[in-house]
C-alpha cells in the first residue's frame, strides 16, 4: 500500500451539523479493516469534541485545538505541543467583553468581528502569537502551531511520515495539513481555495464524500490520482532542452552504471539530497564509506565497528532521519550476507510504515553478485524504490537486473554501458536519441517507455561532496597505494590511504620526503589515484616551492589534505 493513513478534518468534512452519519462511521471501519490508520484533526477543544463526537475510538489519534495538542485514543493520553494561553490576554479579552470566548489548553478562540480587538491586545502585550481564520472563527495560537504541526506529531507517533497520508478537508484552516499530506483531497462542499489545491475533489459533500474517498482508497490505493501528484516527483536530471526528467517517488528501481570515477557518486548524492529536501527518507548501503560526509544522513558503522541491523532499524524508526550504513568494518566477502539479512527487515518496515522510502545500494555488483538468489541469499520478490550504483551492470544478479525500471548511464561510453545492460537482461539494443552526449552529460533510459535513451545533464548536490571521501581517507586503495621508497629504493613503506600517507610522511627521514616532493610524486598520486584535482593542484604548488624546509612542506601537505578530508585523530 502507498497510503497507510487517512487524516480528516471534523466539522464540515467528516460531519455536518455535528452529526456523524452511520454510513461514514461504517466507512471508517472499512478503512481500519484494510490495515490503515486514521487521524482526526479539528479546531475544537477536546472536551467540546467529546460532547458531540461519539467516534473518537475509530481514530488512532485526535489532533485538537487546531494542532496544539495530540490525544491518543487507546490510552487517553494527551500531549501538549505548545504552551498554555497567556492569562493576561484571556483576562483582557474578557474585560473587553469579547464573546463568545473559548479558552482551551492552548487555544483561545472567538468569532468575527473581534479579530481587531484580538490583534490589538496581542500587540499590546508583545506576545508571539498568530491569528488563524476558519470561516467566521478566529483562533489565537502560538507561532508555528497549526493543523500541519499537529498532524506531523501524530504521524510521527505512528512511525509514519506525511508521505504515507491522505488528507481530506473543507475549509481555510485545513490548508496547512492538506499541503503536508502526500495527497490532498477536498470534499464536495469545500471552499473553492481548498478545491483548487486538492489533487482530488469528491463528488459528494462532507461525510458522504469521506466515505467515497475511503472506498476508492481501499479499492485502488488512489492509483488514478498519481498523475496529479507531479509536484511530489523527484528530478532525475535535466534534458538538453532544459526540461526536467522527473521520476515518481514510488514504484521505481533505478540503475546508475558507468566506469569508476565517471560521476556515479556525484549523481547519486544530488538525487538523495533532493529526496531529503522533500522529506522522503532514504537508507544508503555504503560498502566503501563513500557517503560518510553526507550532512543529511546519520552514519552507522565505521572501519572498526560493523553496523548492527537492530541499530539501523532503530534509527530508521524516526521518519525524519536518514541512515547511511557504512560497511567498512564488514569483510568484503561478508557484505552480501549482511545485505541479505538486512533486506527482509527493511521490507517488513516498509510494509508497516512505508519507510524508508528509498534504498540506495553502492557497489551493487558486490552487494548483489551474480550468484545472488541461490542459497544462502534468497532473491527478494521486489526491491521497490531503490537506486543501484555499479561499475559492471552485467555482474549483477539476473533477478535484480530484471527489477530495474530505468537506467542512468554515466561516463564517456554510455552506449557501452547500455549495451552491457541490454545483453545481461536479454533486451534488444538500446538506441540513444539526439546529439552525442558531451562531458558532464549522462544518458537516461526508462524501461516502460517506448522512448529511446536520451542525454541529460546532472543536477549536482548543493554541497560539494568529495568522491570516495571516506575510502580515500581511511579505507584501502589497494594496488594504487603510495610507496615511500626514497632516492636509493631502500624503503618500501606502503600508504594505502590518506591517513597512512600522512602518518608515514611525518615519520620518514627528510631525504626520503624531499625525494618524492621534488619529483612531484605526491601531487601525481593525488591526481591519478585519489582523483582530487583541486587537492593535487594545492600540493603541486607546495612541491614547486623548493626553498621550503622539509618540516614546513610536510605540515603544508598534511594541512591541505586535512582541510578536504576527515582524518582520524
Amino acid at each position: 500500500m502507498r497510503y497507510l493513513a487517512l487524516v480528516t478534518d471534523y466539522d464540515g468534512t467528516l460531519t455536518q451539523n455535528d452529526r456523524l452519519a452511520d454510513a461514514t462511521a461504517a466507512a471508517l471501519g472499512r478503512l481500519r479493516a484494510s490495515g490503515r490508520r486514521a487521524i482526526l484533526v479539528t479546531g475544537r477543544r477536546l472536551d467540546e469534541l467529546f460532547q458531540v463526537c461519539p467516534c473518537t475510538k475509530l481514530f488512532d489519534y485526535v489532533v485538537a485545538e487546531n494542532g496544539a495538542l495530540v490525544f491518543e485514543s487507546a490510552t487517553g493520553e494527551t500531549t501538549l505541543l505548545a504552551d498554555p494561553p497567556s492569562p493576561a490576554l484571556v483576562d483582557a479579552l474578557r474585560e473587553r467583553r469579547v464573546e463568545p470566548l473559548e479558552v482551551g489548553q492552548v487555544i483561545v478562540a472567538t468569532r468575527r468581528p473581534h479579530e481587531g480587538v484580538v490583534l490589538d491586545l496581542i500587540q499590546r502585550f508583545g506576545l508571539e502569537l498568530q491569528v488563524i481564520f476558519n470561516r467566521a472563527a478566529v483562533m489565537v495560537l502560538p507561532a508555528g502551531v497549526n493543523k500541519a504541526s499537529g498532524v506531523r506529531a501524530a504521524l510521527r507517533k505512528l512511525g509514519m511520515s506525511p508521505h504515507e497520508a491522505v488528507g481530506v478537508g473543507d475549509a481555510e484552516n485545513d490548508h496547512s495539513f492538506l499541503r503536508l499530506c502526500e495527497c490532498a483531497v477536498a470534499v464536495g462542499n469545500a471552499v473553492d481555495a481548498v478545491k483548487q489545491m486538492a489533487a482530488l475533489v469528491t463528488q459528494r459533500p462532507a461525510g458522504a464524500g469521506v466515505a467515497e474517498l475511503i472506498d476508492e482508497l481501499v479499492a485502488t490505493d488512489l492509483a488514478s490520482v498519481d498523475a496529479r501528484l507531479v509536484h511530489r516527483h523527484i528530478a532525475l536530471g535535466v534534458r538538453l532542452d532544459g526540461t526536467n526528467v522527473l521520476v515518481p517517488p514510488y514504484g521505481g528501481t533505478i540503475l546508475v552504471a558507468g566506469p569508476s570515477g565517471s560521476g556515479k557518486s556525484t549523481f547519486a548524492t544530488g538525487f538523495v539530497e533532493r529526496l531529503a529536501e522533500q522529506l522522503y527518507q532514504f537508507c544508503i548501503i555504503d560498502p566503501e564509506g563513500d557517503y560518510i560526509s553526507l550532512q543529511n544522513a546519520v552514519t552507522i558503522g565505521d572501519q572498526h565497528r560493523p553496523p548492527g541491523i537492530d541499530e539501523v532499524l532503530a534509527v530508521l524508526r524516526d521518519p525524519e532521519v536518514n541512515v547511511n550504513v557504512n560497511l567498512l568494518g564488514v569483510r568484503l566477502a561478508d557484505r552480501p550476507e549482511f545485505l541479505a539479512n538486512l533486506l527482509p527487515h527493511l521490507q517488513t518496515m516498509r510494509g508497516r510504515t512505508g519507510r524508508p522510502h528509498w534504498l540506495m545500494v553502492d557497489e551493487a555488483h558486490h552487494m548483489f553478485p551474480v550468484e545472488w538468489g541461490a542459497a544462502p541469499y534468497p532473491l527478494p520478490q521486489t526491491l521497490g524504490e531503490t537506486l543501484l550504483l555499479t561499475v559492471h551492470p552485467d555482474h549483477l544478479a539476473a533477478g535484480v537486473l530484471a527489477m530495474v525500471d530505468a537506467v542512468v548511464a554515466v561516463g564517456a561510453a554510455p552506449d557501452r554501458t547500455l549495451a552491457q545492460f541490454a545483453t545481461a537482461t536479454a533486451r534488444p539494443p538500446i538506441a540513444i536519441e539526439g546529439p552525442k552526449p558531451r562531458e558532464r552529460h549522462v544518458v537516461g533510459w526508462v524501461a516502460r517507455s517506448a522512448e529511446a535513451a536520451f542525454p541529460m545533464r546532472v543536477i549536482p548536490g548543493r554541497a560539494e561532496r568529495l568522491r570516495h571521501h571516506r575510502k580515500y581517507a581511511i579505507g584501502d586503495v589497494r594496488y594504487n597505494s603510495f610507496y615511500f621508497r626514497g632516492p636509493h629504493g631502500r624503503l618500501n613503506l606502503k600508504a594505502q590511504n590518506l591517513a597512512i600517507f600522512c602518518q608515514i610522511g611525518e615519520g620518514v627521514d627528510d631525504e626520503t620526503w624531499l625525494f618524492h616532493l621534488q619529483r612531484g610524486d605526491y601531487s601525481r598520486w593525488l591526481r591519478e589515484v585519489i582523483k582530487d584535482p583541486r587537492l593535487a593542484d594545492l600540493v603541486q604548488g607546495i612541491e614547486r616551492q623548493s626553498d621550503l624546509p622539509p618540516a614546513h612542506s610536510r605540515r603544508l601537505v598534511r594541512d591541505a589534505i586535512a582541510a578536504r578530508y576527515t582524518l582520524p585523530e
